[in-house]
């Protein structure tokens, strides 16, 4: 069956977009440690600058995505999700997709992440390392850390 993923960004958080969120806060929360889990709920999202996105099939949110300036003209890929339910059908490129173009078409021209080292995190590592992200130093006053592994792209 085929699916249109409709990727929208969010002005104002609705409901579905901060269930989804809330519901990656706390797979996030549950899968590192307390001082390694460096996920932002969606009111910091808003608060610091990401741009927000929504990935949308038959009017579902079935995930989202954000990404906020860092420094000059580099920025971070931030709160990337997409519901287990819908995991397998393109949400998660597509909307890695979107916020490329979307990061590069608003001037920045790098854009760096923070993800999990361990075996729930190598999809969304493999979707990151296809799209051409490679791996790096920490940064932005990130800490080395054994929960953590991090990224970075030129776009």
């Amino acid at each position: 069956m085929t699916h249109t993923i409709l990727i929208e960004q969010v002005a104002l958080p609705d409901p579905m977009v901060l269930k989804v969120i809330e519901t990656h806060v706390a797979q996030m929360q549950s899968q590192s440690p307390e001082e390694s889990c460096h996920v932002m709920p969606a009111d910091t999202l808003f608060r610091e600058g990401a741009t927000v996105y929504s990935a949308k099939i038959n009017g579902q949110v079935l995930g989202v995505g954000a990404f906020k300036p860092i420094e000059g003209k580099h920025g971070e890929l931030k709160s990337m999700h997409t519901l287990a339910a819908a995991r397998g059908r393109g949400v998660g490129r597509a909307m890695l997709a979107r916020l490329m173009a979307d990061a590069k078409a608003s001037g920045l021209d790098r854009l760096s992440l923070e993800t999990g080292s361990d075996d729930h995190f190598a999809s969304a590592r493999k979707i990151y390392e296809d799209a051409g992200f490679t791996y790096c130093r920490p940064f932005a006053g990130y800490k080395e850390d054994p929960f953590s592994v991090f990224m970075t792209c030129r776009l």
